[in-house]
């Protein structure tokens, strides 16, 4: 695809290029951002830990710079994809660990427990949790009225007139004091103003719980590998940690036998409110 920011390559997976940087040295680290955000939403934790190892970040399908997506996620499909971009990055050497934001929490979690070989560390930054989630009726025609309904908002200009200002409307009500979004304009226009990325994040959105579920079984079926270092980061609802939210992750945390840091100061886009707290978080595996 033209126009990516430097240092930026295409794997292609699964049929899709993938939109994947690669920054740094030593031990490996993967970032996955949650539904609807991009590569460069990990760009205030990237200088912090590319001295120390080497940082992949990369699109999913319909995400970023990444091709569109061409069929609904799956958690196990998820987990396969990290494995398969390391492959081809050349990276299968050695086990990385693994950073989950949100959403992404699930995918990383189910790479951990489905690739234990190679997997070095887990790290969920304010992931999304679901305690008993059930799997939906009828997946494919969730599928269909996701693609249905970014079909029908890309023919009335939706993405073109609405998406950089959705993105930053979206960004400003999840960091902490409402911040503003710091990501340049040039990427935010072109990626948000796509059918495909609007397309892509409909499509997750349709089958979150479906994944959740699969998670589920996963769980049971597969435990995470012995003496694996996990971090569950939680940003707080509340001034005294005692809200529902911290509480979950409380929870999440005692599940997996993680190690729980309540991180003061920031809002669900932690990384962007404190990268230093994610960056430590990774260099303590």
């Amino acid at each position: 695809m033209s126009g990516a920011p430097p240092g930026s390559r295409f794997v292609r997976v699964g049929g899709v290029p993938h939109h994947v940087t690669v920054t740094g040295s030593g031990p490996v680290c993967v970032l996955s951002a949650g539904l609807a955000l991009c590569w460069f939403d990990w760009d205030p934790v990237v200088p912090l830990l590319a001295p120390h190892r080497t940082v992949v970040r990369f699109d999913r399908p319909g995400h970023g710079l990444s091709g569109p997506a061409a069929e609904a996620p799956t958690a196990r499909g998820e987990a396969a994809r990290v494995a398969a971009l390391l492959d081809a990055l050349g990276l299968a050497g050695e086990p990385a660990t693994v950073v989950g934001h949100s959403l992404a929490g699930f995918h990383a979690e189910a790479f951990a427990r489905l690739h234990p070989a190679r997997a070095a560390g887990l790290v969920l930054v304010d992931s999304s949790v679901e305690e008993a989630p059930r799997p939906p009726r009828a997946p494919a025609l969730r599928t269909a009225a996701a693609l249905a309904a970014g079909t029908a908002l890309a023919a009335v200009g939706a993405p073109a007139a609405l998406g950089p200002a959705a993105r930053r409307a979206a960004v400003r009500l999840s960091r902490a004091g409402h911040a503003p979004d710091p990501a340049p304009a040039e990427p935010v226009r072109r990626c948000y103003r796509t059918r495909r990325v609007l397309r892509g994040a409909l499509l997750e959105n349709a089958h979150y719980t479906a994944v959740a579920a699969e998670l589920a079984a996963v769980r049971a079926r597969y435990p995470l590998p012995a003496g694996l270092p996990v971090a569950v980061l939680a940003a707080p609802g509340s001034p005294r940690a005692d809200d529902r939210w911290t509480a979950r992750q409380r929870d999440l945390a005692r599940a997996l036998d993680a190690r729980l840091t309540v991180v003061r100061g920031a809002g669900h886009l932690m990384m962007l409110d404190r990268p230093d707290a994610v960056a430590g978080a990774v260099l303590q595996r």
